[in-house]
């Protein structure tokens, strides 16, 4: 239980006091009235002795008496009513509320902290967080529990106000008080009427009540004077006859008002009557509303009774009895309850009542003097009246028993015999009959053995009254008495307790018999009730806290709420004070005895007990029963007009994951928002305060720059650009970054400018958002916030918009370097409001909420601003939910919305730089909800028409882009960057004007075109074009291509349109091409510098030709001495699989292009024009080349045509794509290069450079072709061309990436594994520069390439051997030096071929003459050496026997090497 203010005995000694009759005169009524109190409030607070009283025990031993109380009431003869008591109760408890702004006790109990005070309900919060600190301040203290000054408040009165029964004494009156004033005319006289009056009410059959103890009631009789009125002689001769006529011992004068009534208050007398009466304050204001003085009833007083009379009553005596306070006329005694709420009276009613009595000044015609006089005279009484009275009494009792039954000694001594004995067996209280309506007579020896145990136990004689209770609980039990022999069971249990010494242990299981037997046999639950406060506080006393707890819940029960709410609040208290605190018990006990507290009408105590009990379940997981708790706390919180408690109760029941049914939650959110709607109502003006649905998950929060995207019309395709629909991609990010770097950098001479920011149209919570970013004016800013509806119910929002703060500034003119800072106004930030927007159940949705600035400055996102609603009509309808699944449109209130706003608090990335921040938690700021509105600023769009989405390998199409500036600012410097520049083209500055309008232009050739001669076939068609005319001079970067708009200005609102090349990349598969349109404004503006544009084609490309080509010398007869030549061998294979419908290529022109070569002619030339490959089919081509004469920088064409039409391969769009891919080629092998260059420039000195140049060759070849497609029973032209670039001589050249042609000749499958093996060769190469291996000499390869030797000889040669034995042949020997230095040559004849084969296929000769020859030839230099060979006889030679030493003049011979011819010489010697 609870923790009490008073020890056990003491509180046991209060509730049982001897108590007094007091009868006064109209007269002495009246005096008593100038201080506001009757006679018997004006003694009670000194009705308890303050010294110990001694009196004689029968056997005549001293028996001493400490801290005695008595009781003095008024007279009321009619019992109080059950149901006025009931009230009374009621109106106790519902006062007696914790005190605010005490400390806070705190229970420890385990891991909890429970904090026991009433904070709860009127704090803001339900429950507590700072029970940690108030539990250190407790730690000193003795004790942990909690007092409950309610449930103290409810046991005083419930003791005090029991009706008198015939079973026992205890409340019967001892004595009566006859009080007279001394200013009446006959006060002798008066007395005797008192007398009389009170003889009538005790020995009339009229009066049943109250009860009496003795017949022979002991009178006294009190002369009240008053000091400042009365003749103080008259009194005292008033009295000294009253001593004479009633004797000293049976009266006293007392006297009081020393003090005028008039007189000021000059000297503060302590008022010790307002701690009494403030208690008794609640049913004076019904029942004394007519009084001029306020009457006071006694809560105190053991039978309630009346403290003063009517003063409409004119005698004074005849009918000062009938009305009793607790009377209530509209009620009947025992069929209304006075627990329902609808009785109760509110809690301000009550404070006010209570607040009109304690502002009454008592006492205030009393002095101190008086006090004095007071306290002496009931120390008189005491000791000289009542005392005597009753030793005297028990002494006659004690004499009528010993006669009665015959006994040779006085009981004192007879019953310790009697318990010394063996005891006899006591029967059961279930064998027992109901006899409880068993009477004994007044005079019965039971009950005067009762009576004498009373007496005792009145005057703490508790031995003396044991023993009497024990006698007379046999003899009720003998006579099966159940309702006596309960009431002795209970009272020896208290008397055993009560003694001094504890003889002996206390006997629960008496008061648990005595108990059922009033609770099950008499029905009488209030004496069942007195027990049970009795017996627990006792076995508290004891620590026996799980008995007592057993026993309070025992008596609970469904006819009084309140006193099972009081009954369950002390059995939890129970549970927290044992050795090892029940902890779940305690809280579970309190939800117990808040639902009944609430039953019963008290509001406020119901809600405290809500709150204890949820400090335990709070936080655990029990989820359903934190619903409930905060569902009740909420609940009873608005009743009491809390509303914040209540919002904030219900809040609780809404944020967490509840695992509540649908129509729960519906019950819960409809409560939430029907008191959330009460709280707005209180203070319309004040703030939006923070509504708890629907949840918002903050990181995912994004932020969009910008217009939405066009939707493409027809034949346009819009620029993907960036949108809140597509994904954010990490590594596609950083590209665009690349790529804006890049073209920034071109811009600005290649330096990247300190202040640049990369350009940010979308933030999320993965982009780089430590910055401001930047939004330009009158273009929207959209937010998408994610909502998430955590309930099993849909939620409707309404009017959902933006909450923003604005602070305008003017960037554009700039005040000694400070911003100008512009008033603010209500248009300058335009919302859009999104009328209604329903998120179904458990669904997480996307809100994009666009805002409008009109003018430049900081714009602060703050959160949401919404009303939140539930559908009318969500009804379960065979398990489902019709709201599920229901789409945005217009739906119907239930009547319930409320206003609110979400904050929008982005926690930015946490940061991992220094030491410090990583040895601390510390976050980085989140600024995309802060943007700066810039100036006006150009606004691009761009539309692809006719774009492709598939092509085949290396096909040119012709597309249009139209560029159309939609803001009201020029745009210039339009630039587009791209990794892949060699995927498409503008055209070059030569490049043919093609109409405008795409529909003109479907059915051209997208190349320039000639029709040829038909004589010019053979050879061919030369031309000539730098490369600075197509963006790639000296310098530049090939990714950043200018796109040629007329003026290079777009105007506002005007749109162009411009051709597009687009050549098929040599891969096939899906590309993802990147464009990045980069645009300025003419106006230079201090914080935006440029805008960009993204799109992003996606072109899927089949496969077509497979193109490979080789060159090598040429030993042709002809040209001899005219310079250098070589054949170009060009392999073409259809590797198309007809996915694409493709029925043949044509091989339509290949074209050269070089500084140093040209293709001359086709060697090996068709008769028939048209070179078609079907599927799968391969075609080898032979061409030759020749040097041509240096042009500088500019490359040479040539052309060589296969059908009728010549295609300008110096023009747009073929050379375009050339350069562009010869620029990529290029940057590749740079790329491979540079891992080693920087320690070749050191170690190759310029020989090996002039002997590695030998071998170079700088020729490109383009292969074009045409490709017939049937798709829709049509037949198409497909146009392509691809690009071989030819390095070095006898090395194979491919037109696609290598590892395609390991792919076509491996196969799939070991291309994967090779696929697998090939980064792991790459790495090992890049990552070990410094083990690669420098070559310190050239390689025979590259040596043999130093001079080129060519035999000239006839292919058959005639002899007749008959006439010449000796055949001998001239053949020359062709030397020419293909380096740029002069070259020693050795030629030797010796050489003879020793393999058997050799010598099988082709016979032995022998040179003649000169068998070593010593040449020099110059740079450049062709050389003839006249040679015979012999022959003996007839057959197939090889005449390349000879082997060829060259090195450079000024070298030593270190790099001399053989330089043999890699085709055989074969002649053929016939016989004439």
């Amino acid at each position: 239980m609870a923790q009490c203010v008073q020890s056990v005995q003491e509180f046991i000694q209060d509730s049982f006091v001897p108590l007094v009759a007091a009868l006064c005169s109209e007269e002495a009524e009246r005096l008593t009235r100038k201080n506001n109190l009757g006679f018997s409030e004006l003694v009670k607070p000194f009705c308890r002795l303050t010294s110990e009283v001694h009196m004689r025990d029968p056997n005549n031993q001293l028996h001493i008496i400490k801290n005695l109380k008595i009781a003095v009431n008024n007279i009321i003869t009619h019992s109080p009513q059950p149901g006025g008591i009931r009230k009374l109760l009621n109106d106790v408890v519902s006062v007696s509320q914790p005190a605010e702004g005490l400390v806070t006790n705190v229970i420890t109990a385990g891991d909890y902290d429970l904090n026991i005070s009433d904070r709860s309900v009127t704090a803001s919060v339900p429950w507590y967080n700072n029970w940690k600190d108030t539990l250190m301040e407790l730690n000193a203290s003795t004790f942990y529990s909690a007092t409950t000054p309610w449930f103290e408040a409810y046991r005083e009165s419930f003791l005090q106000s029991m009706p008198a029964s015939d079973h026992e004494f205890l409340n019967h009156y001892v004595a009566c008080m006859l009080v007279v004033s001394s200013s009446e005319p006959e006060p002798v006289e008066q007395f005797l009427k008192l007398s009389q009056e009170q003889h009538r009410i005790q020995h009339s059959s009229e009066y049943a009540y109250p009860k009496w103890f003795i017949p022979n009631t002991l009178k006294y009789y009190v002369l009240l004077h008053d000091v400042s009125a009365g003749e103080e002689q008259r009194a005292d001769s008033v009295y000294e006859e009253m001593k004479q006529r009633y004797g000293t011992q049976g009266c006293y004068l007392l006297k009081i008002n020393s003090r005028g009534s008039n007189r000021g208050a000059d000297e503060q007398i302590p008022d010790p009557w307002s701690q009494y009466l403030q208690k008794n304050s609640i049913q004076n204001q019904e029942s004394y509303d007519d009084g001029p003085y306020t009457v006071i009833s006694n809560k105190n007083a053991d039978h309630l009774i009346s403290d003063g009379l009517d003063n409409d009553i004119q005698d004074g005596l005849s009918n000062n009895f009938k009305a009793h306070p607790l009377q209530l006329d509209h009620l009947s005694d025992t069929s209304s309850s006075f627990d329902g709420t609808d009785y109760i009276r509110t809690t301000s009613s009550l404070h006010e009542s209570k607040k009109t009595s304690s502002g009454t000044p008592h006492g205030a015609c009393l002095t101190l003097t008086d006090h004095d006089r007071i306290r002496q005279f009931i120390q008189e009484f005491t000791f000289r009246g009542l005392l005597p009275h009753i030793e005297k009494t028990i002494r006659q009792l004690n004499d009528q028993l010993i006669s009665r039954k015959g006994l040779s000694r006085s009981l004192f001594s007879a019953t310790k015999k009697w318990f010394s004995g063996s005891k006899v067996p006591e029967k059961s209280i279930n064998e027992l009959k109901n006899t409880s309506g068993l009477l004994y007579p007044p005079e019965a020896p039971e009950l005067q053995i009762r009576k004498m145990a009373d007496l005792c136990f009145l005057v703490q004689h508790y031995e003396l009254a044991y023993s009497c209770y024990h006698t007379a609980k046999k003899d009720f039990l003998n006579d099966q008495a159940m309702l006596y022999a309960a009431g002795a069971l209970e009272m020896a249990a208290v008397s055993a307790f009560l003694q001094p010494g504890a003889p002996r242990p206390y006997p629960a299981h008496y008061m648990d018999t005595a108990i059922q037997t009033y609770r099950d046999i008499c029905k009488n639950m209030v004496l069942a009730e007195r027990c049970v406060l009795l017996s627990a506080e006792i076995l508290k006393s004891q620590s026996k806290y799980s008995d007592a707890a057993a026993l309070l819940i025992r008596l609970t029960s469904e006819d009084s709420d309140l006193r099972s709410a009081l009954l369950l609040e002390q059995a939890a208290h129970c549970f927290i004070n044992m050795k090892s605190p029940m902890v779940r018990k305690f809280a579970f006990h309190m939800i117990l005895a808040g639902h009944r507290y609430s039953k019963a009408g008290q509001k406020k105590h119901a809600l405290r007990c809500y709150c204890q009990a949820m400090q335990v379940y709070k936080g655990k997981g029990w989820s359903l029963a934190e619903d409930h708790i905060n569902f009740t706390i909420g609940r009873q919180s608005f009743t009491l007009r809390q509303l914040d408690n209540a919002v904030s109760a219900f809040r609780h029941i809404l944020i967490n994951d509840s695992k509540q049914p649908a129509a729960q939650q519906g019950t819960f959110l409809r409560e939430y928002l029907y008191v959330y709607k009460n709280v707005t109502q209180l203070s319309p003006d004040g703030p939006l305060p923070q509504l708890p649905l629907p949840y918002i998950n903050n990181s995912a929060t994004r932020v969009f720059f910008g217009h939405d995207r066009r939707p493409a019309e027809g034949e346009k395709q819009a620029a993907t650009h960036i949108s809140l629909d597509q994904e954010y991609d990490c590594e596609s990010s950083h590209q665009w970054k690349e790529l804006e770097e890049q073209v920034v950098a071109v811009v600005n001479k290649g330096v990247i400018p300190s202040n640049f920011q990369p350009t940010q149209y979308c933030l999320n919570s993965y982009s780089d958002n430590s910055k401001f970013p930047l939004a330009v004016v009158e273009e929207p800013v959209t937010v998408e916030v994610a909502f998430r509806n955590p309930l099993k119910i849909p939620l409707l929002l309404t009017d959902l918009s933006l909450l923003w703060k604005f602070q305008p500034k003017d960037f554009s003119a700039k005040h000694n370097g400070a911003t100008k800072e512009l008033a603010c106004g209500n248009d300058m930030i335009g919302a859009e409001v999104i009328a209604e927007f329903l998120i179904n159940s458990e669904e997480t949705k996307l809100a994009r909420l666009k805002l409008f600035p009109h003018q430049t400055g900081e714009l602060h996102i703050l959160g949401v601003v919404y009303n939140l609603g539930t559908i009318q009509g969500t009804v379960m309808i065979d398990g489902i939910d019709p709201s599920i699944g229901l789409q945005a449109g217009k739906f119907v209130y239930n009547g319930i919305s409320v206003r609110g706003r979400q904050d929008l608090e982005i926690q930015g990335p946490r940061l991992n730089n220094t030491k410090e921040e990583k040895t601390s938690i510390k976050y980085g700021p989140d600024r995309r909800l802060d943007p700066i509105i810039t100036e006006e600023m150009p606004l691009l769009e761009v539309f692809f028409i006719n774009f492709p989405t598939g092509l085949l390998c290396g096909e040119i199409r012709k597309a249009y882009v139209e560029f159309v500036n939609v803001s009201k600012c020029p745009l210039t410097a339009l630039k587009v960057v791209s990794k892949h520049p060699e995927f498409f083209t503008f055209g070059g500055n030569t490049g043919v004007l093609t109409p405008l309008n795409p529909s003109a232009s479907e059915n051209c050739s997208a190349y320039k075109t000639v029709v040829t001669d038909s004589t010019s076939v053979c050879t061919a068609l030369m031309s000539s074009a730098s490369s600075v005319n197509f963006g790639l001079g000296t310098g530049s970067q090939p990714e950043v291509i200018h796109v040629p708009l007329p003026d290079s200005v777009l105007l506002p609102g005007a749109s162009i349109q411009l051709p597009m090349w687009l050549h098929g990349p040599d891969e096939e598969g899906v590309h993802e091409i990147n464009f990045l349109f980069y645009y300025e404004s003419i106006k230079k503006h201090s914080k935006m510098c440029h805008r960009v544009l993204r799109h992003t084609a996606v072109i899927c490309t089949s496969r077509s030709l497979n193109v490979r080509a080789t060159v090598c010398r040429s030993n042709a007869l002809e040209d001899e001495g005219k310079g250098d030549n070589m054949l170009v061998f060009v392999d073409v294979e259809n590797i198309n699989t007809s996915e694409a419908g493709v029925k043949e290529f044509h091989i339509v022109q290949v074209s050269s292009n070089s500084k140093h070569w040209k293709l001359q002619k086709a060697v090996n030339r068709f008769e028939d024009k048209d070179y078609k490959l079907a599927s799968r089919e391969r075609g080898k081509l032979c061409f030759k080349a020749v040097r041509c004469k240096n042009s500088g920088e500019n490359y040479t064409f040539a052309d060589v045509v296969f059908g009728n039409e010549q295609i300008i391969s110096s023009a747009s769009p073929c050379a375009d794509f050339f350069f562009r891919s010869l620029s990529s080629e290029l940057k590749r092998t740079h790329a491979q290069s540079n891992i080693f260059q920087g320690a070749a420039k050191q170690s190759f000195d310029e020989a090996v450079r002039l002997i590695q140049k030998c071998s170079e060759v700088d020729l490109n070849i383009v292969v074009l072709w045409k490709a017939y497609v049937v798709e829709d029973s049509k037949q198409l032209i497909l146009e392509g061309q691809h690009h071989i670039v030819l390095h070095t001589v006898g090395k194979e050249a491919f037109s696609f990436p290598q590892k395609q042609g390991f792919k076509k000749i491996l196969g799939n499958s070991d291309w994967e594994g090779l696929e697998q093996e090939s980064p792991e060769m790459v790495l090992l190469k890049f990552f070990r520069p410094e083990n690669t291996s420098l070559p310190t000499r050239p390689t025979p390869e590259q040596l043999s390439n130093l001079i080129k030797t060519s035999l000239h000889y006839p292919e058959s040669f005639n002899h007749s051997f008959h006439q010449k034995s000796l055949c001998l042949v001239p053949v020359t020997l062709l030397l020419s030096n293909c380096s740029e230095a002069d070259v020693d040559v050795i030629i030797d004849l010796r050489h003879k071929t020793t393999s058997p084969e050799a010598l099988e296929i082709h016979g032995s000769f022998t040179w003649l003459g000169q068998t070593q020859y010593k040449l020099q030839l110059k740079s450049q230099e062709v050389y003839n050496l006249q040679l015979k060979a012999c022959f003996v006889r007839t057959g197939v030679y090889n005449l390349g026997t000879h082997r060829v030493f060259a090195k450079l003049a000024d070298q030593v011979t270190l790099f001399e090497t053989s330089q043999q011819n890699s085709m055989p010489a074969l002649i053929i010697i016939n016989n004439i």
